[in-house]
């Protein structure tokens, strides 16, 4: 669980787990069972018990599950069975990126998930005995169910704060996203300075260029802000003060990037995912390799591929 944001660290997965039970027991069993479906597929198939001991086989199945969970509706049976498969699915994603980006140097970040559950949300509304309105917790809302560019106040501002950290896993309570901070925080300061800079410059990119109200308060402006600012700064990149200003320009990109992959996806029934973060992130890393500057060290400590 905590290799979603990179930590392969069992207290912050086990914040991450309270995060989901908190939006909801569903979503909570969903999360994990994501995670153990993940896991144990890949490990009947035979992959490396490093990676399995370190979470790297079950956080973008946790995704899934969560995704199947918000989107096709939790209490479904027929939701249950989408999950299983297509976390049990997402384990071949990983292992085809991993090799395919892997050849390249780069890692599949949240490649699997964002390809598994983007084909579930495009698929669904076709099949009759799985779709079920889509009346998900994460749904983007209409622009007008939010206050207006001139009406957000201080506190609407804290609340879509920490909700950039919920919609990392699809959740845009306020508090769901304090405990995902939690679990970040567990990790360290420095982890947890870094990515709410990532969620501030997001949201101040947002609010610059005019996106709705309502996508600042739900958090939906901020969580790919922080998986690149997190990715480029102290897990891909050496923590620096030279990476720090390339990582936030990585989180406005993804910000901007975020609009244009939502227009192009709401009209086939698709949605933004963690696309933003994966092409983003994607593209400042092999830029990265021109700058030596950025490159000239490694973090000591892994959290990720």
């Amino acid at each position: 669980m905590g290799q979603v944001v990179f930590l392969p660290r069992a207290l912050t997965g086990a914040l991450f787990t309270a995060a989901l039970f908190a939006a909801g027991w569903e979503y909570g069993l969903y999360g994990i069972g994501g995670a153990a479906v993940g896991t144990g597929a890949a490990w009947l198939l035979g992959v490396d018990r490093e990676r399995l001991a370190q979470g790297m086989e079950g956080f973008n199945s946790c995704l899934v599950g969560v995704g199947c969970a918000v989107f096709l509706g939790a209490g479904r049976p027929s939701t249950v069975l989408v999950a299983l498969l297509g976390c049990a699915v997402a384990t071949v994603a990983t292992a085809a990126a991993g090799r395919a980006l892997g050849s390249w140097g780069l890692p599949a970040l949240t490649l699997p998930f964002c390809a598994v559950a983007t084909a579930i949300t495009l698929a669904a509304p076709g099949l009759g005995r799985v779709w079920g309105g889509g009346a998900g917790l994460a749904a983007l809302p209409e622009p007008v169910a939010g206050p207006g560019d001139g009406g957000l106040r201080l506190a609407d501002l804290a609340q879509g704060f920490l909700a950039g950290f919920g919609q990392i896993f699809l959740m845009p309570q306020w508090y769901v996203g304090a405990l995902v901070l939690a679990g970040l925080l567990v990790a360290g300061p420095r982890v947890a300075g870094v990515a709410c800079l990532g969620n501030a410059a997001g949201m101040a990119a947002a609010w610059a260029f005019g996106v709705p109200g309502a996508h600042l308060t739900d958090g939906t402006s901020g969580y790919n802000a922080v998986l690149v600012a997190l990715a480029l700064c102290g897990v891909f990149l050496e923590a620096t003060s030279r990476t720090v200003p390339y990582a936030l320009t990585g989180a406005v990109v993804a910000t901007v990037s975020a609009g244009a992959i939502g227009a192009l996806a709401a009209p086939v029934g698709g949605h933004t995912f963690t696309w933003p973060f994966v092409v983003t992130t994607l593209v400042f890393l092999v830029a990265a390799r021109s700058f030596p500057r950025l490159t000239a060290a490694r973090p000591s400590s892994p959290a990720g591929d």
